[in-house]
């Protein structure tokens, strides 16, 4: 067996300490997105929700591995987005930006953490409403909740990555909303957000991904965006965009100090996890990402918007694929749903969301042990599918 392999072999969930900083992790985030869900109310700041769930990320993973003498990585790992109603993804605005909440707004919360390395990530869609959500907001909401639940049954050993694809286009159908293009599905390994592994959220002839089978002891970001749109997002601004990832494989010469001395700072705080414009020195953030990113040694997360007037949701979740079944680490429970379509002529959808998350325990105490602490983060979703049927 090689370094490389040995490597490897050690930082998979076969490691008791890798699958527990998984676990740290989406416990932390799993609370970021409380905290950021309760403070979803008419008159509050985008941005100011966005800092606090940052805030809070930070926060907590600070005070952890303090008395270590090798230096452990921790923080987020994706910085909290705020995106309301027919914005798709990203929207994550610099600290001047004055746009707030309204009443009734469909708003959708992504953020990540990470502990070495091991990033738990988690999306969830709030209205700023009181009582049960109707009519369209609850058809879309309905659509996204229960192709999650059908995602989470179908990304097991085993299964193929197509077979989640078609899954959640019929179910997204079955609410009379549409799975929204583009958004991919990523298995995650130590420092890797967005592996090669991926899941398509709509196949068509322009994006085409490998054919994978899902494995034993692999870790997927399970995400799912519907629309009662078209779900052909667009982008309309590029000024919008703050959120960047460093290219690690490319190099360039810039030209501009001012971009020079952005790349010097991106370089030293966030080498390889995505970031967001805010946590740079404004000033010359602005200019010099600008030729960072047209010599592709940033990828930037645009900001994407479906027509005014749709409605779009989003919810993500992170699961580890464990030897006795699926965790899911990662999840908020929703609110109270009354939509007007149903999966109650849908048999082949009822038929995925009876298949088991769990399989029979293989003996072994240790998995019981990580198990137990991470059945309260599960369940609020479990039940869900009941909801969306209602």
């Amino acid at each position: 067996m090689s370094d490389d392999e040995r490597e490897e072999k050690e930082l998979d969930l076969t490691s008791p300490e890798v699958v527990t900083k998984y676990k740290g992790a989406a416990e932390i985030v799993n609370k970021a997105l409380q905290l950021v869900v309760s403070e979803c109310k008419p008159k509050a700041k985008i941005v100011d929700l966005c800092e606090k769930g940052d805030a809070f990320i930070k926060e907590q993973t600070g005070n952890m591995y303090k008395n270590v003498k090798k230096k452990i990585e921790r923080g987020v790992a994706f910085p909290t987005c705020i995106s309301v109603n027919n914005t798709v993804c990203h929207f994550s605005p610099l600290s001047n930006d004055e746009t707030i909440l309204e009443e009734g707004d469909m708003v959708k919360i992504d953020m990540g953490c990470h502990i070495d390395g091991f990033i738990a990530v988690v999306a969830h869609t709030h209205v700023v409403q009181g009582g049960p959500v109707t009519g369209r907001a609850a058809d879309v909401l309905a659509a996204a909740n229960t192709a999650a639940e059908v995602a989470l049954r179908l990304v097991r050993p085993g299964r193929k990555n197509s077979d989640v694809t078609e899954a959640i286009q019929k179910v997204a159908a079955a609410y009379d909303c549409k799975i929204v293009e583009g958004v991919l599905s990523h298995q995650m390994k130590q420092f890797v957000i967005d592996g090669n592994k991926v899941v398509l959220s709509v196949s068509n002839p322009d994006t085409r991904v490998d054919d994978a089978e899902f494995e034993e002891n692999e870790v997927y970001s399970v995400d799912i965006v519907t629309s009662t749109g078209e779900g052909k997002p667009k982008l309309l601004d590029e000024k919008q965009t703050t959120i960047y990832k460093r290219a690690v494989d490319k190099s360039y010469n810039l030209k501009m100090k001012a971009s020079r001395f952005i790349f010097s700072e991106i370089s030293q705080k966030f080498p390889i996890m995505p970031f967001t414009a805010r946590d740079l020195e404004e000033k010359r953030a602005r200019l010099g990402l600008v030729e960072c990113v047209n010599h592709d040694l940033l990828q930037p997360y645009p900001v994407l918007h479906e027509k005014p007037g749709d409605l779009v949701a989003h919810i993500k979740f992170t699961v580890l694929l464990m030897p006795n079944g699926s965790d899911r680490i990662t999840s908020h429970a929703l609110q109270e749903l009354s939509p007007a379509k149903t999966i109650d002529d849908e048999p082949e959808i009822k038929t995925w969301l009876a298949l088991p998350v769990k399989t029979k325990k293989k003996g072994g105490g240790k998995k019981k042990k990580g198990k137990k602490g991470e059945s309260s983060q599960a369940d609020p979703m479990e039940g869900e599918p009941n909801v969306a049927e209602s």
